[in-house]
């Protein structure tokens, strides 16, 4: 049994602490809002700030929105680098700035502690089945440590490299999903908008070379019209401005990056930051005045 701190019990922590409780672990936990019951009920430890995590755990895992609140939650007043860091493992399972994580890591290990980036995809579902898949960055020794706790919680766990390439890891995966979301949309639409049976087509796609995850769980739900978040188009807005602000700092063009993220603006704009990521397609339906039919 290994003492664990998790501070951010939101839409993906929630599941993710609790996974680690099942397996025997003893969890600290922290949130700016009231923690789950049923983590408190399983044993779980409320602390009243980041500080009294790390005092308590000999690991601390955050899993947080953005970067700012990464960075509060490690240097605020009442922070993780407030408390008794040496000897220590912190985990940043957020998804951040890749230039941001690197210089947090140096802060955290001149505190005596290592760090790991380690952001995940798989949303929601990957979070509640344990099968997400985990993107790490940092020295090896500590993801040796930490690989036995990353194995409950996820399916496909790499150590990428050094501090920081976890994050950039997961900023790649991003740019991928969010173009092939946006292909999905333009192939069922097209297809529609033809005259063919949207859901027909995407059958048949599933079986050739085109076939992907993305075409398999977003294509049905572009034809089925359900758009309630597993990720959220705002989160991934977020993940795609640290792309195009990597890009800048590397001096390199994302033409695609970048038509997506219009893409997913126009779709904020017209009320839907809170859509499904998938929901992409709705901007692709209103230029085309044509809605993917309904299977």
């Amino acid at each position: 049994m290994t003492n664990i701190g998790f501070i951010g019990l939101g839409t993906m922590g929630r599941p993710m602490a609790g996974h680690l409780q099942a397996a025997g672990h003893r969890l600290f936990l922290h949130d700016v809002v009231p923690v789950a019951p049923e983590l408190v009920a399983a044993g779980g430890v409320v602390c009243k700030s980041a500080k009294d995590v790390a005092e308590q755990a000999e690991i601390v895992i955050i899993m947080v929105p953005d970067t700012p609140h990464v960075e509060a939650v490690l240097f605020g007043p009442d922070g993780v680098a407030k408390g008794s860091l040496k000897g220590k493992i912190v985990v940043d399972m957020s998804s951040i700035s890749p230039l941001a994580t690197k210089e947090f890591a140096k802060k955290v290990e001149a505190l005596g502690a290592d760090y790991l980036d380690a952001p995940v995809s798989g949303g929601e579902v990957g979070a509640k089945a344990a099968s997400l898949t985990i993107m790490v960055g940092g020295p090896e020794r500590a993801f040796n440590t930490v690989k036995p706790i990353f194995d409950k919680m996820g399916k496909n766990v790499t150590l990428v490299g050094a501090n920081g390439d976890g994050q950039t890891t997961k900023v790649a995966n991003q740019i991928i999903v969010a173009l092939t979301i946006e292909a999905v949309g333009e192939a069922l639409l097209f297809a529609s908008k033809a005259g063919a049976d949207p859901a027909l087509v995407r059958q048949a796609l599933m079986g050739g070379f085109a076939s992907s995850r993305i075409l398999e769980v977003h294509g049905e739900r572009m034809v089925k019209r359900n758009f309630e978040p597993g990720f959220r188009i705002e989160l991934h807005q977020k993940d795609l401005n640290l792309a195009l602000e990597g890009a800048r700092a590397l001096g390199i063009a994302l033409p695609s990056t970048a038509v997506a993220q219009q893409l997913f603006s126009s779709c904020a704009a017209h009320g839907g930051k809170a859509w499904d990521h998938s929901g992409m397609v709705r901007a692709l339906e209103m230029m085309a005045s044509h809605e993917v039919a309904k299977a």
